[in-house]
């Protein structure tokens, strides 16, 4: 098995392509433990710097994931806003039927800007689809949570636009759908990202078949810093034989995180009845494998944590660290060794950061409870912030 896999490994390089993408679930509360929605995003793109921005909108506040290098200030790679609306999405490689030029496309970050000042439900963001300016300059899977308990993909295209409910127990009767770089609607076997489907597919199906509910915390460890491949059947956290019987270095190809992975959010929404602010965006900035995910609420107001945010178009401190680490992990830039990953440097960083994530998780989760009954307010996380920060 391993002389094949090499093989594989060897071959693979020939056809590896850096397709810039995303991988996304969404879980109703049927499936978590808490019963409250999670929605998870594990964002692949071209741009590595990333912060978190406070936004007055239109209507309502919002915390945004934002290109730092981004100066119109007008997109939004995922967020939530004060009313309980988060939105993500997943770039789609089979929905577009048109001749729309390239240049009037990639317009999802714009579209989600526009949705998180605007909306407060579902019905909103598709009223707000219904009258958007044709074409609308998008390819791609919006997924959606609010306050009222609704949790549902969009799968949009320029002129018209999909609704995939994941409350709907015909369609996600295990209360989940995982969403790659494909749209269930579009064009049958077109598009990307189908090993990074199975593989976030087979590993969310082990965990409900083993009863294990799914949360916040089990998602950025079990997911977004998962090293299985479905296709060649290896989990590179769980074989140490034959990481050392590579040195460590495998082809970064089909996992799901991978060199473009950018940033791991998953929102933690609220059961109906709550109050939409108790809202919880956990958030890693950076590649998400050596990352730590740190809580944020909207009901801060423009408290985000120094190091997760930053003026003008500078990078925030937590992204910085996070990228001068990740040099170890892709460490060869000429020729095609950019495609290879060095799996002993991951785990150099993958460790500590591990620890200290549980620790993030151990302090705030009791404090998020005290807010959701009215005994604290989320400005009592800044003890979180500060112990995170003394990383840096």
């Amino acid at each position: 098995m391993k002389k094949l896999f090499l093989s594989i490994l060897a071959i693979g390089l020939l056809f590896c392509t850096d397709i810039i993408a995303c991988t996304s679930a969404i879980f109703t509360g049927k499936a978590t433990a808490d019963g409250r929605p999670l929605m998870w995003k594990h964002r692949d793109t071209g741009e590595p710097n990333n912060r978190i921005q406070y936004f007055k909108g239109e209507k309502y506040t919002f915390y945004a994931l934002i290109n730092s290098p981004d100066f119109l200030l007008n997109e939004a790679w995922s967020g939530t806003n004060e009313v309980g609306f988060s939105i993500m999405n997943t770039a789609s490689y089979n929905l577009k039927n048109d001749d729309v030029p390239s240049k009037m496309m990639d317009k999802e970050g714009v579209v989600m800007f526009k949705a998180l000042a605007t909306c407060r439900t579902l019905k909103d963001f598709e009223k707000m689809l219904d009258k958007y300016k044709r074409p609308m300059g998008v390819e791609a899977n919006f997924g959606v949570i609010d306050a009222e308990g609704g949790a549902a993909y969009y799968e949009v295209n320029n002129d018209s636009w999909t609704k995939v409910d994941v409350n709907d127990p015909k369609i996600a009767p295990q209360g989940y759908m995982v969403y790659t770089n494909h749209s269930n609607t579009g064009r049958l076997n077109d598009g990307m990202g189908y090993v990074r489907y199975t593989n976030a597919d087979k590993i969310v199906k082990e965990q409900i078949a083993r009863n294990g509910k799914i949360t916040a915390q089990w998602i950025m460890q079990e997911l977004s810093r998962t090293f299985y491949h479905s296709i060649l059947g290896i989990d590179l956290n769980k074989d140490k034989e034959l990481v050392d019987k590579c040195n460590g270095w495998f082809m970064d190809q089909d996992f799901i995180p991978r060199k473009s992975s950018t940033c791991a959010i998953v929102v933690e929404g609220v059961k109906q009845g709550e109050p939409a602010a108790n809202t919880v965006m956990w958030t890693i900035l950076g590649y998400p494998p050596i990352g730590v995910a740190v809580p944020l609420m909207v009901a801060n107001g423009t408290d985000v944590p120094a190091f997760m945010t930053a003026e003008g178009t500078s990078n925030a401190k937590m992204c910085d660290w996070n990228l001068e680490h990740k040099k170890e992990v892709f460490p060869i830039t000429r020729g095609n060794g950019n495609k290879y990953l060095n799996y002993y440097a991951i785990e150099k960083y993958m460790k500590p950061a591990v620890e200290v994530e549980n620790k993030v998780f151990e302090q705030a989760n009791p404090v998020i409870e005290k807010i959701r009954k009215g005994e604290a307010t989320a400005a009592d996380l800044k003890e979180v912030y500060k112990f995170v920060e003394t990383i840096f």
